[in-house]
C-alpha cells in the first residue's frame, strides 16, 4: 500500500528550508560586512606611514588616545579616501544590478552602457578647454560636467528603450556604441589639447580615489542614502521583473514607469561616482554577478549582497593598489579593469552567460 505524503508535513518542510535559506543569505551579508571593515581598517592602515590593525582600530575608537599627527593621517587624509572607495563601489554595483534587472541582460552595466564614457568626455571639456557646461559651479566643474553628461547618456538610452521592438540587446549594442563614439571624442580633445592638459585627461580617466574630500564623500553617501530606500521599495516588483515581462505584468507591474524610474536612479548612482573619482570599469558588472551567485535574485538580499560586494571590491582594490608598488598609488581604475576583463570575457563564453 503506497503512503501518502502529509500536505502539512510539505508546509512545515518547506517553511523550515525557507528560514534556513534565509538565515544562510543572512549570513552571508554578515561574512561580507566583515570582510569590508577589515578591508577598511587594511586601507587606512597602508601608505606611505604604515600602521598595524590595532592602531587603526585605536584611532577609530579612541581617537583622542593616539598622537596628534596619526589622527589627523588616518582622519583627514585617508578616512575620505577609504570611505569614498567603499561609497562609490557600493553605487556602482547597485547601478549594474539594477541595470542588468531592468535590460535583463547580464552584460548591463554603467561601464558597458556608455554612462562612464559620457562622464569621461564632460570631464575632459573641463580639463582640457575650461569648457561648462553648467555655468554656475565653476569650483565644481569637472564633477559638474561629468554628471550632465553622463545623464544625457541614460536619457538617450531611456529613449531608445522606449522605441518599438526594441530589445535589451539593442541597448546594450547602443552602449557600447555610445562607448567608441566618446572615446573618439576623447582622442579628439587629447590631439587639439595642450600637453599638460592631456595628462591630466589621462590621469582622470584611469580613475583615481586620491582626491577625494568630505565634502565630495557627503554628497555621494547622500545620494547612497537617497537610492537605497526609493529601489528596496520597488524590490518586489523588481524581483518579478526576473521572472519576465509578461509575467510581471500580469501581477501588476508596471513596466514602462518601473523602468524609468530605476534608470533614473541608477543613473544618478553612476553619475555622481564618476564625476568625482573618474573612470572607474567593471565594479559594476562584477559586483552583481558575485552577489546574485551567493544570494540569488530575490531584492531584499540581493540589494545588500550587491552595496556589500562593490563596495568589498574597491575597498580591496584600493588595498591592491598601494601594495604592488610601495611608495606608489597604482589609479584603481587600473586595479578594476585588470581584475574585470577577465570576468567580462567569461560572462560572454560562458554558457550560463548566453542564457541568462
Amino acid at each position: 500500500m503506497t503512503s501518502k505524503t502529509d500536505p502539512q508535513d510539505q508546509v512545515v518542510a518547506g517553511r523550515d528550508f525557507y528560514r534556513a535559506l534565509v538565515i544562510r543569505r543572512q549570513l552571508i551579508l554578515v561574512a561580507l560586512a566583515a570582510a569590508l571593515v577589515l578591508s577598511l581598517c587594511t586601507d587606512l592602515a597602508l601608505g606611505p606611514a604604515r600602521y598595524s590593525l590595532s592602531e587603526v582600530v585605536t584611532a577609530l575608537l579612541r581617537p583622542g588616545s593616539v598622537d596628534e599627527r596619526v589622527r589627523v593621517i588616518l582622519w583627514e587624509i585617508r578616512m575620505p579616501v577609504a570611505l569614498m572607495a567603499m561609497t562609490v563601489g557600493a553605487s556602482l554595483s547597485i547601478a549594474g544590478m539594477q541595470m542588468q534587472t531592468i535590460l535583463n541582460n547580464p552584460l548591463a552595466s554603467p561601464f558597458t552602457l556608455g554612462i562612464s564614457a559620457g562622464a569621461g568626455f564632460g570631464a575632459a571639456l573641463a580639463l582640457a578647454f575650461g569648457v561648462a557646461l553648467f555655468p554656475f559651479a565653476i569650483e565644481y566643474v569637472i564633477p559638474v560636467n561629468a554628471f550632465l553628461m553622463a545623464m544625457l547618456t541614460s536619457l538617450a538610452i531611456y529613449g531608445l528603450s522606449l522605441r518599438r521592438g526594441v530589445s535589451s540587446e539593442t541597448i546594450v549594442l547602443l552602449g557600447i556604441a555610445l562607448v567608441f563614439i566618446f572615446n573618439a571624442l576623447m582622442s579628439l580633445i587629447q590631439f587639439f589639447a595642450s600637453q599638460q592638459a592631456v595628462a591630466a585627461v589621462v590621469f582622470w580617466t584611469m580613475g583615481s580615489l586620491t582626491k577625494a574630500t568630505w565634502p565630495k564623500l557627503w554628497i555621494s553617501l547622500a545620494v547612497l542614502a537617497l537610492s537605497v530606500p526609493l529601489l528596496t521599495r520597488r524590490g518586489w516588483a523588481l524581483t518579478a521583473m526576473r521572472l519576465g515581462d509578461a509575467k510581471a505584468e500580469s501581477i501588476g507591474v508596471k513596466l514602462r514607469s518601473l523602468r524609468l524610474e530605476v534608470l533614473v536612479i541608477v543613473s544618478l548612482l553612476a553619475s555622481i561616482s564618476v564625476s568625482f573619482v573618474g573612470t572607474i570599469g567593471f565594479v559594476g558588472l562584477v559586483g552583481p554577478h558575485i552577489a546574485r551567485m551567493l544570494l540569488g535574485e530575490d531584492q531584499r538580499f540581493l540589494l545588500p549582497g550587491a552595496a556589500l560586494a562593490g563596495a568589498l571590491i574597491l575597498s580591496v582594490g584600493s588595498v591592491l593598489s598601494k601594495m604592488i608598488i610601495p611608495g606608489t598609488v597604482i589609479p584603481i581604475g587600473i586595479i578594476t579593469s585588470i581584475v574585470g576583463i577577465p570576468f567580462f570575457l567569461y560572462l560572454i563564453l560562458s554558457r550560463r552567460g548566453a542564457s541568462w
